[in-house]
C-alpha cells in the first residue's frame, strides 16, 4: 500500500504539469513542440533510473544532501510554474491568445519556447522521481519486493487513467477557459512546492523553522512553520496580483 500511495502522490504533480503542457499545444496547434515535451518527461524518467542505480548501488545519498536537492528543485519548479501559470492567464483574456500567435510564430520563437518546454516537463517530472526512487529504495531494503512491485504496477495503471480523463476533459473545453483553468491550476501546483521546497531547505538546516499551529499535510505542502506559510502566502500575493493586472490590462 506504501508504494502505491507513495507512486501517486508523486506522480500526479508531474502528471498534472505534463498534461497540461500537451493539451495546451494540441489547443494552440503546435503538435511540432510536443517532441520537446515528451523527451523532456522520457530523459527526467532516464534521469530517475540512474538515480537509482547510483543511490542502490554506488553511493548511499544522505537525508541532507536529498533534502537540499528536493527543496531547491520545488522552489525553481515553483518559479518556473509561477511564470507560466501568469503568461497562461494572460493569454486566456479576451483574444489575447490570437494577438499572441500572429505576433510571435516565428521560427526563433518555436526553437526557445520548445526548449523551455523540454526544462519545465524534466524538472517536473525528475523532482518526484528522485523522490519516490528514494523511497522505494528504502522500502526494498526490506524484503518487501513483491509487494513494492504490485504497488508500482497498479499506481502505474491509475496514473494512466487519471492522464486520459484529463486529456479528454481539457479536448472538450473552449481555449479560453482552458487557459484560466489551468493557470489556476498551476499557480496551486507552484504554492504546493514552494511549501515543499522551504520544508526541505529546513529539514537539511539551511533555513531556520518556527513552528506555529496549523496542519501538516505535505502532499498539499502545508508544513505548519512561519517560513513556509510565508513564502506561500508571498507566492499567492505574486500570483493575485499577477491575475489582476491581466485583467486590468484587458479591461483597458
Amino acid at each position: 500500500m506504501g508504494a502505491l500511495t507513495i507512486l501517486l502522490r508523486e506522480g500526479v504533480e508531474a502528471l498534472l504539469i505534463v498534461i497540461a503542457m500537451v493539451a495546451f499545444l494540441r489547443k494552440a496547434e503546435r503538435p511540432q513542440a510536443l517532441h520537446y515535451v515528451h523527451a523532456g518527461w522520457i530523459s527526467a524518467l532516464a534521469a530517475g533510473a540512474l538515480t537509482w542505480v547510483v543511490a542502490t548501488y554506488v553511493v548511499s545519498i544522505s537525508g541532507a544532501s536529498r533534502e537540499v536537492t528536493e527543496g531547491l528543485s520545488s522552489l525553481f519548479a515553483a518559479a518556473v510554474l509561477l511564470s507560466v501559470g501568469l503568461w497562461m492567464h494572460q493569454k486566456g483574456q479576451a483574444g489575447q491568445w490570437q494577438a499572441y500567435l500572429k505576433q510571435h510564430l516565428t521560427a526563433a520563437m518555436e526553437k526557445r519556447s520548445a526548449w523551455a518546454l523540454f526544462a519545465l516537463a524534466f524538472i517536473a517530472v525528475y523532482r518526484e522521481v528522485f523522490e519516490t526512487v528514494l523511497f522505494y529504495s528504502a522500502l526494498g531494503a526490506d524484503g518487501n519486493g513483491p509487494a513494492l512491485l504490485a504497488g508500482f504496477v497498479t499506481g502505474l495503471v491509475l496514473l494512466s487513467i487519471i492522464a486520459v480523463i484529463f486529456l479528454r476533459t481539457s479536448a472538450r473545453m473552449p481555449i479560453g477557459k482552458f487557459f484560466s483553468f489551468s493557470s489556476v491550476l498551476v499557480a496551486a501546483l507552484a504554492v504546493v512546492l514552494v511549501g515543499k521546497g522551504i520544508a526541505g531547505l529546513q529539514e537539511a538546516g539551511w533555513l531556520t523553522a518556527t513552528p506555529v499551529t496549523g496542519p501538516r499535510m505535505p502532499v498539499l505542502g502545508l508544513y505548519p512553520t512561519i517560513e513556509t506559510y510565508a513564502a506561500q502566502l508571498a507566492l499567492l500575493l505574486a500570483a493575485g496580483l499577477g491575475f489582476g493586472f491581466n485583467l486590468m490590462k484587458v479591461r483597458k
